[in-house]
């Protein structure tokens, strides 16, 4: 394998331990894959292995259709659906899937997350959406994700009595995003307890989410 396949593994091998650190993830469940730079490969989490088992060497090496081109464990069982995602949208770098819990309540209700935070406009451009149910095995998750995300700016959807798939121009950025979902999902949910939320103007999101892409952080 290349060093770029050894670069990828050790990156997403090292992401897996910021959905612990974050309790996005239950024992085994939940992955991150990520591109490999230069080439028709994606690399992912390898299906049922603990994450303190995880090293760079476990994670499993795929061809774009899915199919295992390296390493001894079997993949993780969504991989079609992330195979899916790198086929139809090639801007995408990484994917996440978790089950964390307050996101995975929307999931459950059917129910998008509605923009209500400038948190949520900065990294999601807008809501939350929901895609539709679909069996894990083959690739109609991806199918469901792609559709979704193609009509909205969001990286996140939440996948319909399933859970958050999130996707971003690298590893990192898919995590991150898988983060932030948790956490604006957890915050709506308490704020919907106690009453009515109120959704930001269409106009304000659309200036905050331009911001947030060309003005925030270090450049």
């Amino acid at each position: 394998m290349s060093r770029a396949v050894e670069a990828a593994r050790e990156t997403v091998c090292r992401l897996h331990a910021e959905l612990v650190r974050y309790q996005l993830v239950t024992w085994t469940a939940g992955n991150v894959s990520g591109r490999v730079e230069g080439e028709d490969l994606f690399v992912i989490k390898p299906s049922g292995i603990s994450y303190d088992d995880l090293t760079p060497e476990s994670i499993v090496v795929c061809d774009l259709d899915g199919k295992l081109v390296d390493g001894e464990l079997a993949p993780s069982s969504d991989t079609a659906a992330h195979a899916y995602v790198y086929r139809a949208m090639p801007e995408v770098g990484g994917v996440v899937h978790t089950h964390s819990t307050y996101a995975t309540a929307w999931a459950a209700r059917g129910e998008p997350i509605p923009c209500v935070l400038t948190a949520m406009a900065d990294e999601f451009g807008g809501e939350i959406p929901i895609g539709p149910f679909a069996l894990i095995g083959n690739d109609d998750i991806g199918k469901g994700i792609v559709a979704t995300l193609e009509a909205h700016r969001s990286p996140a959807v939440l996948m319909r009595n399933h859970g958050v798939f999130t996707i971003g121009p690298n590893p990192a950025a898919a995590v991150k995003a898988a983060v932030m979902c948790e956490d604006v999902a957890r915050t709506v949910h308490l704020a919907r307890a106690g009453g009515d939320v109120v959704p930001i103007d269409p106009v304000a999101i659309d200036r905050l989410h331009e911001r947030y892409r060309t003005a925030y952080g270090q450049r």
